[in-house]
């Protein structure tokens, strides 16, 4: 047994079990492949992978136990990696990070730009996701940290620790009725809601207030961007509601923000990474910058309102 055949169980995985895909990844021919993968079963005793002909069609009982400690082989491997370049003190490694688009525009540019400053050799990706995507990003070792505040539920092999909380906001064209008045939910449900698809930023908490108050909740437009709710606000097609951290007093001040915080309950950002992952000085730094108030979004003057941008 040695570590290309290892290697070659991982990968199967990763390809649904394509020997071909495995091959041009590890920039062999497919036959060194197959026949790396007989000798291991020859040497374990028993097949491994179900096959009609020479097509793998998925793991025996015993390979799919098998792939479970090859994965935490191929995670020894990673961390070894790391390990070794923080000894080093290697300051010209990369850093993945998986998030939304609110988070990235209006929250991480700040523990970023602190981030380059103490290590500018590193370098940064951005993989903007849907919540719901940026969990699978972590396991398949496409991301380092993730960054959300939906479907951070509890994973067994996820650290998972609170970033931030924030309120959501109404945004409405100036002169809107629903500046003259105290807000409320009843009011609220009056007008055509523009907000967050299913699943992003705290749209789920926005559904709840209104429906603990059996109030119908009339979204018209929905979207995943901020910045798209924002722009049809201004066409007049209803009021928004947003995260408090994506009005920009200088870029929206054709609007009103009015505060909900309130009516609906606050949402909590979150970050998590592997546990079995070995995170190097540069990832620790960074996730101590996203803990630091000083870059959380602070209460900004906002004309005819008042308005609470994070908590």
């Amino acid at each position: 047994m040695n570590l290309n055949q290892l290697e070659i169980l991982h990968l199967l995985q990763e390809t649904g079990y394509n020997l071909t895909k495995v091959a041009e990844k590890m920039n062999i021919v497919q036959s060194a492949v197959s026949r790396q993968l007989l000798m291991l079963e020859d040497e374990i005793g028993t097949p491994l992978f179900e096959r009609h002909g020479k097509r793998l069609l998925g793991p025996t009982p015993l390979g799919e136990r098998i792939l479970k400690e090859v994965t935490s082989v191929n995670q020894a491997k990673r961390n070894i990696r790391a390990l070794a370049d923080d000894f080093l003190d290697n300051r010209n490694g990369t850093l993945h990070i998986a998030t939304t688009h609110t988070q990235a525009k209006y929250f991480l540019p700040k523990p970023i730009s602190k981030f380059r400053e103490k290590y500018p050799g590193i370098k940064i990706y951005i993989e903007q996701s849907s919540p719901g995507n940026l969990i699978n990003l972590l396991h398949q070792h496409k991301a380092d940290i993730a960054i959300c505040t939906e479907k951070m539920d509890e994973d067994e092999k996820l650290v998972i620790k609170p970033c931030y909380q924030w309120h959501h906001i109404v945004v409405v064209p100036n002169g809107h009725p629903l500046i003259d008045e105290d807000i409320t939910l009843e009011r609220l449900g009056n007008y055509p809601i523009l907000t967050y698809s299913k699943g992003f930023t705290g749209r789920g908490n926005i559904e709840k207030a209104f429906d603990n108050e059996g109030i119908h909740l009339d979204i018209t437009l929905a979207a995943a961007d901020s910045d798209v709710i924002k722009t049809y606000v201004r066409l007049g097609f209803g009021v928004g509601i947003i995260a408090g951290t994506s009005y920009e007093p200088n870029m929206d001040s054709d609007l009103v923000a009015l505060d909900l915080a309130h009516l609906i309950p606050p949402s909590t950002t979150k970050f998590a990474y592997l546990k079995q992952s070995y995170l190097p000085s540069y990832s620790r730094y960074f996730i101590e910058q996203l803990q630091l108030r000083e870059f959380l979004h602070d209460a900004k003057k906002v004309p005819l309102a008042k308005v609470s941008l994070s908590a």
